[in-house]
């Protein structure tokens, strides 16, 4: 009996080793989720209940104090700092976003540890000088600094910062409900190292191509090519194939067609004979175009020399087609166009239990003032991927509309609350000097475009490791103003997402729709202007343009962005004690005569007109000539405003 026993115990033991062996074989260790980042074949591949949920500085009385004070900044104070966020495990950190970073410390206690097992300087998140957080997989631009190195933890997960305030940021993460996972160890195998290292090298090559992405089932790739012409009222399908596989990506050459005013050029896709077609977008808006011109290079989609690309995974079952539509337009010229089409495909096709296909939602709407726009809403399984969006204020003057947050509703609770637009294409500082001032592409976010005298921007955003999961329905949407949505606005969208079925309507781009909208009034702000000096005058920045005269001098503001014709100028400036003389020309065409602004006290003057121009390429330009009045020689100018005349 006793030797029984033993057997049994031994048998026992013997079980327990070999399930704990086995599941330390199969942790979920920081090497995993770092693989995501550049494997884009598995895109389409369900993340099966790993909700994506975030911990943000947005106000959550609806105002518009999204980490101006630092109200809503940390969830709680203890005596080691400022809580910022709370995670149940397990999980993963997948990005952390800032404009607003600085030198006080964060700490990160994983699984109710006293000790945290990271400590960094904030800013060091960002900075590329603390390894693993390398760039480009961490970085800033466009006014915001980011984090995408995954930071696991397998029961909990607690950040806390060590100062007095902090403003805007935002930490996601992903729900990794019953799996082993490895809370992160701060050690790193040499194998994680060179897989770290592979990463930085995709995210940092500017010029990608689709071999960047030959693994899984998007290897073995093929490669089908068409050359033609196509006019007017035409269609071609490019690809055609009747049995099931994937594309892995595609390129189109159009030289310069698809660029101009006029977004007439339809790309559209069905997988499956499905009724509603997977893609159905103006070309232009599906590669990121920016109001008529190129304006998007991410490391998946975008356009590069005059090859438009686009490397997201579309597995189908059965059957897949694309064409490109040409639209007719009256009393428009339009004329032939060439092009040279590159599909790149196999045989893989999708695995129905794990995978979705690709879909995309067109729109182009402007919603009515205190109504969200939408990028996507729709029910059942899937995850969302990207975002390309134009931005178009209908209301002259600065772009607050792009105060607006976004907010993610997953089946049926909000998971993600945002602190601004541009924050949530991980900018910042619309506006500001080498902020979010101009486009500017980076591997999965990036600026299409900004003007203020077009009252005009928009972002892209796309999604790998955190990427959207969704069982049964999503809402993704984004505010336009800072509070109620109260800023009226002409956006334009395409959402990008995997799915388990097929599409039930789309948006028609009408004629209208396919038109870029050309404001008829603009406004120039001094932190923005281009300027040229001349001798005899000194420029700073303060409450205007403040421009201090030497006797006499001038300065020439280049009106950049606005289309030709003739228009009105108006200038807003202020008075005062000190005000100097100043004068209007356009070139050698003087415009206006010599206005004081020397006053008693005080004073500001707004849209006073100083003329009209003819505005063309050649001459998108006034000169502001500047003299002392006396002893007061300082020109306030604080606006400049065209206003077209018709």
């Amino acid at each position: 009996m006793k030797k029984a026993n033993i057997l049994i115990l031994l048998t026992i033991s013997f079980f327990v080793f070999c399930f704990r062996a086995q599941c330390q074989e199969h942790a979920y260790k920081w090497g995993n989720e770092l693989e995501l980042l550049k494997r884009v074949d598995k895109l389409p591949t369900y993340h099966t209940n790993q909700y994506i949920e975030q911990e943000s500085s947005y106000d959550r009385t609806g105002g518009n104090d999204d980490g101006f004070s630092g109200k809503y900044s940390y969830i709680s104070k203890e005596k080691e700092g400022l809580v910022l966020a709370e995670f149940e495990g397990p999980g993963v950190v997948n990005r952390i976003w800032t404009p607003t970073p600085t030198n006080d410390t964060l700490l990160f206690y994983f699984d109710g540890e006293k000790q945290p097992r990271l400590k960094i300087r904030f800013m060091d998140l960002f900075s590329g000088e603390v390894y693993p957080f390398i760039k480009p997989i961490c970085g800033n631009e466009i006014g915001g600094y980011y984090s995408y190195i995954p930071i696991p933890f397998k029961k909990s997960l607690k950040i806390v910062f060590q100062g007095e305030r902090i403003m805007f940021h935002q930490i996601q993460y992903r729900k990794l409900s019953g799996m082993n996972v490895e809370s992160w160890t701060g050690k790193f195998s040499e194998g994680d190292k060179k897989l770290l290292s592979e990463v930085a090298g995709l995210w940092g090559d500017i010029s990608p191509k689709v071999d960047n992405y030959r693994s899984g089932l998007s290897d073995d790739i093929q490669t089908k090519e068409k050359t033609f012409n196509i006019k007017p009222g035409e269609e071609v399908t490019f690809f055609d194939q009747q049995t099931g596989g994937r594309i892995v990506g595609f390129d189109i050459d159009g030289g310069t067609s698809f660029e101009g005013r006029y977004k007439d050029i339809i790309l559209s896709a069905k997988w499956d004979n499905e009724q509603v077609d997977a893609i159905h977008a103006p070309i232009a808006d599906f590669f990121g175009y920016a109001y008529g011109q190129p304006a998007m290079r991410s490391m998946v989609m975008g356009r590069q020399g005059t090859t438009n690309y686009c490397y997201l995974p579309m597995p189908f079952d059965r059957s897949a087609s694309m064409k490109l539509i040409y639209k007719p337009r009256e009393e428009v010229q339009q004329n032939p166009m060439s092009v040279k089409v590159k599909v790149y495909y196999n045989s893989n096709k999708r695995n129905v239990q794990e995978e979705g296909k690709l879909y995309t939602v067109w729109r182009r709407e402007r919603p009515e003032i205190g109504e969200f726009y939408t990028f996507l809403q729709t029910k059942g399984k899937g995850h969302y991927v990207g975002t390309i969006h134009s931005a178009q204020g209908l209301r002259p003057g600065m772009t607050l509309f792009f105060e607006g947050d976004d907010s993610t509703y997953v089946d049926g609770k909000m998971r993600l609350h945002g602190t601004g637009s541009e924050d949530y294409y991980s900018g910042g500082w619309y506006a500001l000097l080498d902020r979010w001032d101009r486009g500017i592409s980076m591997p999965l976010h990036g600026s299409l475009d900004y003007s203020l005298p077009m009252n005009r921007t928009g972002g892209y955003r796309f999604f790998l490791s955190d990427k959207m999961p969704f069982e049964e329905e999503i809402y993704h949407g984004m505010e336009h103003g800072e509070v109620n949505n109260n800023f009226p606005v002409d956006y334009t969208s395409v959402a990008f997402f995997y799915a388990d079925r097929p599409l039930e309507e789309r948006m028609e781009p009408t004629a209208k729709l396919r038109e870029v909208y050309l404001p008829t009034t603009h406004v120039y702000f001094p932190q923005l202007m281009e300027i040229t000096l001349e001798r005899g005058v000194q420029v700073i920045l303060d409450r205007g343009l403040g421009i201090t005269s030497f006797g006499k001098g001038a300065v020439r503001v280049t009106l950049t962005d606005v289309p030709e014709g003739r228009y009105r100028v108006l200038l807003n400036f202020h008075e005062g004690p000190k005000g100097a003389d100043f004068q209007i020309w356009q070139r050698q065409n003087q415009l206006s005569d010599w206005i004081s602004t020397k006053a008693a006290a005080d004073g500001y003057r707004e849209k006073v007109h100083v003329g009209d121009l003819q505005l063309t390429a050649q001459t998108n330009s006034i000169t502001v000539h500047v003299r002392d009045n006396g002893d007061a020689n300082l020109f306030e100018l604080t606006l400049i405003t065209l206003e077209r005349i018709d």
